[in-house]
């Protein structure tokens, strides 16, 4: 990872950004017009990238493959605490604000992250490699959470519609944790080696690792800023949800948005990744994000479901789940040989511009 200079290592933006959102915050910025809803809504956008960049500053201080868990944890951080802000307003569609985040989050990495990947890579190195083992298991565990999580609920029938009663709630919650707790322990300490590049990858394509000072730096903004990302979200939720109404758009953008704004730096990190020829890097960004985005914001919205009473609808409708198999067995096929082409990026891509017009044209 490149570091552009500044105080202590870090870019001025980086910190600039979370600076600037401690004032915003304070002031209710968000509440003074339109320039103020501006302002607030530059600031948000510039603390969450700014986020994810002090979160791969301590992560490349980590290495591999602690650095894409990092990243991949504090993705989802940013995510639940946008959801959970979005939940406690109270408006718009609160019972289906965390499902058509976590599924617009899903779509959004299995198609146009892991598709940008394979295309870019493809159309720079031709057919490109990685470690199958790894991306096996990410795979067979998402599949699981994503059943479980999204589907399953339509299909039971202790509480009506396509919501879990409080039992199978915490259940679902439980199990959530245990299987991305257990994909956690394969990649960082049983089978380590799954997750890695195949090849060794020459020492000058890597910048050198911050210093621990310049890491501890960037943790202590990284949590300031996820204060501000938290607190902006909260104050800008009514305005934001009133602009997609009044643009004709359903309710369901909102999940979109919220996934687009989260993820956005890990994809261009992913597609850098890609472009440099390490694809086992950003294949490990991507299904990690998915993993941790059901395995954490599932239990973390349900938690907060049940301790508040507020309703939470988690299974998606029957385009979603066409899509959502779609998505799955696409990628189960594309990733399942160790070796991409131009050909499966596309694809993917496709895949993600029906999901898109279908969202916006239901």
């Amino acid at each position: 990872m490149t570091v552009t200079k500044g105080w202590m290592g870090l870019p001025l933006w980086a910190i600039l950004f979370p600076a600037l959102g401690v004032p915003v915050v304070l002031l209710s910025v968000y509440a003074m017009g339109t320039i103020g809803t501006i302002v607030a809504a530059v600031v948000l956008i510039g603390a969450v990238v700014a986020a994810v960049h002090h979160a791969e500053v301590v992560a490349h201080r980590v290495g591999e493959p602690f650095g894409t868990l990092v990243l991949a944890i504090a993705v989802t951080v940013i995510e639940v605490s946008l959801i959970v802000s979005l939940m406690l307003s109270g408006s718009g569609d609160v019972a289906a604000l965390a499902r058509d985040t976590v599924f617009a989050a899903i779509m959004i990495i299995l198609n146009f992250i892991i598709g940008l990947c394979l295309l870019t890579g493809g159309i720079t190195h031709g057919e490109q490699r990685f470690t199958l083992r790894g991306i096996s298991a990410a795979l067979a565990t998402l599949a699981a959470l994503v059943v479980l999580s999204l589907i399953l609920p339509n299909y039971t029938t202790s509480a009506a519609g396509p919501t879990y009663a409080p039992s199978q709630l915490i259940f679902v919650a439980i199990v959530s944790l245990v299987l991305y707790g257990t994909f956690v322990l394969v990649q960082t300490v049983r089978h380590r080696d799954y997750f890695l590049p195949a090849g060794d990858i020459a020492p000058e394509e890597h910048a050198p690792p911050p210093s621990d000072r310049t890491a501890w730096i960037a943790f202590g903004i990284l949590l300031v800023a996820l204060v501000v990302v938290v607190l902006l979200a909260k104050g800008l939720s009514a305005q934001v949800e009133a602009a997609i109404l009044a643009a004709g758009l359903p309710l369901a953008i909102v999940g979109v948005v919220i996934a687009a704004l989260v993820l956005a730096p890990e994809s261009l990190a992913a597609y850098n990744a890609a472009r440099r020829d390490r694809l086992q890097t950003s294949l490990n960004l991507a299904l990690g994000s998915a993993l941790a985005t059901i395995g954490l914001t599932i239990p973390a919205v349900a938690i907060v479901s049940l301790v508040l009473g507020l309703p939470l609808a988690l299974g998606i409708g029957a385009k979603s789940m066409t899509l959502l198999a779609l998505s799955l067995f696409v990628t189960t096929i594309s990733l399942g040989t160790g070796r991409t082409t131009v050909l499966q990026g596309v694809v993917h891509l496709v895949i993600f511009a029906a999901y898109l017009f279908t969202t916006v044209v239901p």
